[in-house]
């Protein structure tokens, strides 16, 4: 044996010491092994390192890894790829068959770790926990790298054995510590006294716990505290009811409770809804009425039967007295209006009072007896009565008021001539007065709309028309208001409630001073009592007020009729007029800028008095339609208004043809005469009024009517500065059959257009009067009154010098006219 090792050893040794006769190089040697693996003489799989100049066996690598698992017991798969030098596929690929194989190992994020490590981690935990009492979940997630809900389903495993503590709420804790907790919530529990939202208490709580911890110390959540808290409610150890699971309530609290209300109820004989409220009962009407079946619930209030009884006795005594009160005076501050109203419905004598038309309750809360409304009533109806006798202070009391009212109602009348029928309301105002109170049943009613809804049908306005085939027949206004006239007897005794409107602020002024008693008491909101009762009398105020304007409108018819008529000639004599001064227009027309001042000039003259005629006449027209006395020196020929009067007595006149007289007051202020008269066609025809046509026959008997009155001013004209326009007018009528009517600035224009009508000679005539009538009318403008200066000089010269060319220029036109 020894001879044979020792040949072996020396060929060994000779093997060593002869030098190869073949190198092989490492690309060789992979070669050479991929041919013994693909002739099957190696018949076992091969890894190749990450360095490339080593194999390795699977099982080799197996090996390896769990050696290396076993060793640490926690280890990544990154590492363990660093480790073996093998890539990291074949890492994660082996490290799965291990995992599978091997009990008590776990594949989790991309780490391999055995039930060892989590043991020797748990009892680190508990040491932890056992120094530190309570330990954040997440503080030893993140130590430990792993996440918060891994963490947990590894210690919930261990806790009582390994782990000597609670879990809650994502901490740790001793029981030493949970027991601390728990007496903590017991005396904060025990010591409250009234209803309490456990969050806030729960608050308090950690707040207490951070003070006495400092920084380091773990916030306890609330679902801990909360519990805890369940657990003490459980075992007796806490006395109360919890809803909602946050909303608790002491027994103790429940005790006071019922002992306040009672206290009290039995001192005020009432108690309010709210106040239960406060005191935490959700539905207080029905433990009340289960405590006390004897007490009237009210809106807001609970009361004592002796509550009634003491305000049926006060109201009964007012009722005797024909006076009023306030029943919110007599209880206490705490009831409101419905609770009054109801509780007035529960007196005896309030409900007989009310039936037997005795009293009246307004605004939920008065009492009214019949005796005081009807005082009320005559005194403000004796008022009336002096307004009517006043003639047209009843429209000054009222009229801007009523406008506004109109406006807000929408009012709208297709024509001016309005007719108004017969109301069927029987009986005198006192029976009105007694009937009313019966209807109102005690609540405060009685209102135009109403007093509208009972007048009937019959209060529906008729208005007659025309058809444009009777206007052309040339029917006049005496034959329009024949229809009127037919229907005199008809018309005196219908009356529109929406034309009879007594504002609701004034009938409030006049209460307040007849009843002086509504300010002593502090009744200054309109919605408490005045209004109320205003809307009570109006009616019955409107009623009385009808009446007299039923007589005054039976006076007024004769007067109505007579405005009409003497409207209509007067509009035919200014439309005509103005007709025939627009034909004048059509020669300027091929001028814009003068054809504009044209225009303007017509309708800040003719335009404008026909405006006012029409506004101030149908202004006395509706005035006497709704029983207004007018003064007989108001109806004159001179009317004279301001830009602002005009609008005024435009926005007066009822419905529609308001805004038609706004419409047309607008088209006098621009630059069109077509648009005016399109206005004025409009406003007429609203208005029951016709507007003449100028025909020829017309226009030559008014043109040779407007000539003759043209030359026998310019005969009579003195003024040297009055006669250009006179005679410029008569020459246009003279050569172009054209009343023109031509302001100071279309003068010039109108001159220079009879150069080619006139000799030569008559134009040099006209042209140098018009050059030096300027040059006067400047020299007056720049005149001061400085005596050095030299204009009046000037101007007496210049004037001078007109009278001197003014039998010239007067030759121009009358002697033509006289030929």
């Amino acid at each position: 044996m020894d001879e044979e090792l020792l040949e072996l050893q020396r060929q060994l040794e000779f093997a060593q010491q002869v030098k190869s006769s073949i190198r092989l190089s490492e690309r060789n040697v992979v070669e050479l092994v991929q041919k013994l693996h693909e002739l099957r003489i190696i018949d076992f799989d091969l890894l190749h390192t990450v360095s490339g100049k080593e194999y390795i066996t699977p099982e080799k690598l197996r090996n390896e890894m769990a050696a290396e698992i076993k060793k640490l017991g926690r280890v990544s798969l990154i590492d363990l790829a660093d480790i073996t030098g093998v890539d990291l596929y074949h890492v994660e690929k082996q490290a799965q068959c291990i995992v599978s194989d091997v009990p008590g190992l776990t594949l989790i994020q991309g780490e391999i770790i055995s039930d060892s490590y989590w043991d020797n981690v748990a009892e680190e935990i508990n040491e932890r926990l056992q120094e530190c009492s309570q330990i954040a979940l997440a503080e030893l997630a993140a130590q430990l790298q792993v996440g918060s809900e891994l963490l947990t389903s590894v210690l919930e495993l261990r806790i009582g054995t390994m782990v000597k503590g609670r879990l809650e709420g994502g901490q740790l804790y001793t029981p030493a510590y949970v027991a601390c907790l728990s007496a903590m919530v017991r005396g904060a529990a025990r010591g409250i006294t009234v209803p309490t939202n456990l969050s806030v208490l729960w608050s308090s709580l950690q707040q207490l716990l951070q003070e006495m911890n400092g920084s380091s110390g773990v916030a306890v959540e609330g679902s801990f505290f909360q519990s805890l808290f369940n657990g003490l409610v459980k075992q007796g150890e806490i006395l109360g009811s919890l809803r909602a699971g946050v909303h608790w309530t002491p027994t103790v609290f429940g005790i006071a409770q019922k002992e306040w209300i009672d206290s009290f109820f039995s001192q005020n004989s009432f108690i309010s809804y709210e106040a239960l409220l406060k005191l935490g009962i959700p539905q207080p009407l029905q433990y009340l009425q289960s405590r006390y079946p004897d007490g009237i619930p009210l809106v807001t209030i609970f009361v004592h039967p002796s509550m009634v009884e003491m305000l049926d006795a006060s109201a009964e005594d007012t009722i005797e007295h024909d006076g009023w009160i306030n029943s919110l005076s007599i209880l206490p501050a705490s009831f409101g209006n419905q609770d009054a109203c109801k509780l007035l419905s529960l007196c005896q004598s309030v409900k007989l009072a009310v039936k037997s038309n005795k009293a009246l309750i307004l605004g939920e809360s008065y009492v009214f007896s019949n005796g005081f409304i009807k005082d009320v009533f005559d005194r403000m109806e004796k008022e009336m009565e002096t307004f009517n006798r006043s003639g047209s202070s009843m429209g000054m009391a009222f009229e801007d008021l009523h406008s506004v009212k109109e406006v807000k109602t929408g009012h709208d009348s297709s024509r001016f001539v309005e007719l108004n029928e017969p109301g069927n309301e029987s009986g005198s105002i006192r029976q009105s007065i007694e009937k009313g109170s019966k209807k109102k049943k005690g609540k405060a009613t009685g209102n135009t709309k109403t007093s509208a809804a009972e007048s009937g049908p019959d209060d529906q306005e008729y208005v007659p028309t025309k058809s444009k085939k009777n206007q052309r027949k040339g029917k006049d206004t005496s034959s329009r208001v024949s229809d009127s006239k037919t229907a005199a007897k008809k018309e005196s005794d219908r009356l529109k409630e929406d034309n009879l409107c007594i504002p609701e602020e004034w009938v409030m002024q006049k209460i307040t001073k007849i009843v002086p008693d509504f300010e002593e008491e502090g009744v200054d909101d309109p919605e408490m009592i005045l209004r109320p009762l205003a809307n009570y009398l109006r009616p019955m105020l409107l009623d009385s007020w009808k009446e007299r304007r039923k007589a005054l409108f039976t006076e007024n018819t004769e007067k109505m009729k007579r405005v009409l008529d003497d409207l209509q000639k007067k509009l035919d004599e200014s439309f005509l007029n103005l007709q025939l001064y627009v034909k004048a227009l059509d020669l300027f027309e091929d001028d814009q800028s003068t054809s504009v001042i044209l225009h303007k000039h017509l309708l800040r003259t003719t335009a404008a008095s026909i405006v006012d005629m029409l506004l101030f006449n149908l202004d006395v027209h509706n005035k006497l339609k709704n029983g207004i006395e007018v003064e007989e020196s108001q109806n004159s020929e001179s009317i004279s208004v301001t830009p602002g009067e005009r609008i005024a007595l435009a926005k007066s006149l009822p419905g529609s043809l308001s805004s038609r007289a706004l419409a047309l007051v607008e088209a006098l202020e621009g630059k069109q005469v077509e648009i005016f008269i399109s206005s004025l066609d409009e406003m007429a025809e609203d208005s029951g009024l016709l507007l003449k046509k100028l025909d020829k026959k017309l226009e030559r008997t008014r043109l040779h009517s407007y000539r003759k009155d043209l030359t026998s001013q310019v005969s009579a004209e003195s003024d040297p500065v009055s006669l250009l326009p006179k005679v410029v007018s008569l020459l246009y009528v003279q050569i172009h059959n054209r009343a023109l009517q031509a302001p100071g600035r279309a003068i010039s224009v109108a001159v220079s257009r009879l150069k080619d009508k006139l000799e030569d000679s008559a134009y040099s005539i006209l042209r140098d009067y018009h050059t030096a009538t300027v040059t006067l009318l400047a020299l007056m403008s720049a005149a001061t009154d400085d005596e050095q200066d030299c204009t009046a000089d000037r101007i007496l010269s210049k004037r001078e010098l007109l009278e001197s060319l003014m039998p010239s220029l007067k030759g121009l036109v009358l002697g033509t006219s006289q030929s």
